[in-house]
């Protein structure tokens, strides 16, 4: 009987043990979602988003603190004005606070189309459509830089003056980039408001020219950046420096920035 009894309190034991085992092995199982692979992984020359950290955005100054810089690398490397690009960003975001690039870093609006990475559904010109969802928000500006050099309806935008941003608004509007009727008025209005054009007077080192503010004259307005002396804005222009007097009545060399100047419209500008 004594052996018995220790035969199944040893059975007992080893059951109690191996359902343990059982109980801990199924707290470490997990289920594993198979996800689609994501091209805003592998876009070429952004780092990898491991090393990002996501930002609190509360006002529009702070979305152009964080993104101000992305957008002028962006400018170089793809040739979209920065101006555009933020003002962009921050009427389809909401200045980083909407739906889209809150939840999926969509800064843009872009649509799926052939896209196979991650995706969102959201309430926009129809019920529930699929928009791109990217792991970081940078993606999303390198992402618009592609999709607008990569479309050959947006090529017109880029015979455009690189400091017309005014041409640039009007020229997305054309090619469909948005329905919105009044979306150049809106651009335009953005970047004059928080002056997005003296990020792109940075990159290219010189200012914003209006290639539709032609006067009677036949000239053009070029506004003085900082670093402009007569000299250099002549040499610019293929003008001398008596023509640029006699045309805006300057009497000595002194300029200012922000102020305008009467340029004759020149072939190698």
């Amino acid at each position: 009987m004594l052996f018995l009894g220790c035969i199944m309190v040893s059975c007992g034991s080893k059951k109690a043990t191996a359902k343990k085992r059982t109980v801990q092995k199924q707290k470490t199982e997990r289920v594993v979602v198979e996800r689609g692979t994501n091209p805003s992984e592998t876009l070429k020359d952004v780092e990898d988003s491991n090393n990002s950290t996501p930002m609190k955005l509360n006002t529009t100054e702070d979305y152009l603190v964080a993104f101000g810089p992305i957008a002028q690398e962006e400018m170089r490397l793809y040739g979209i004005p920065a101006s555009i690009k933020l003002a962009q960003g921050i009427l389809e975001s909401s200045s980083g606070k909407g739906r889209l690039s809150v939840e999926a870093n969509n800064h843009f609006g872009i649509k799926c189309h052939e896209w196979t990475g991650d995706r969102i559904y959201h309430d926009d010109d129809a019920l529930q459509e699929c928009f791109r969802k990217y792991v970081d928000a940078k993606y999303s500006f390198r992402d618009h830089s592609i999709f607008l050099t990569g479309r050959s309806r947006y090529a017109g935008l880029f015979k455009l003056k690189k400091n017309d941003y005014k041409a640039w608004a009007k020229g997305l509007k054309a090619a469909g980039y948005a329905t919105d009727k009044k979306y150049p008025d809106k651009l335009i209005s953005l970047i004059e408001r928080y002056q997005l054009h003296k990020l792109d007077e940075e990159v290219l080192g010189y200012g914003y020219v209006n290639s539709e503010s032609v006067s009677q004259t036949g000239h053009t307005v070029y506004k003085v950046v900082k670093g402009d002396t007569l000299y250099s804005i002549s040499k610019k222009h293929n003008v001398t420096i008596k023509e640029l007097q006699q045309m805006n009545g300057l009497n000595d060399t002194t300029l200012r920035i922000g102020q305008e100047l009467q340029i004759k419209p020149s072939k190698n500008f």
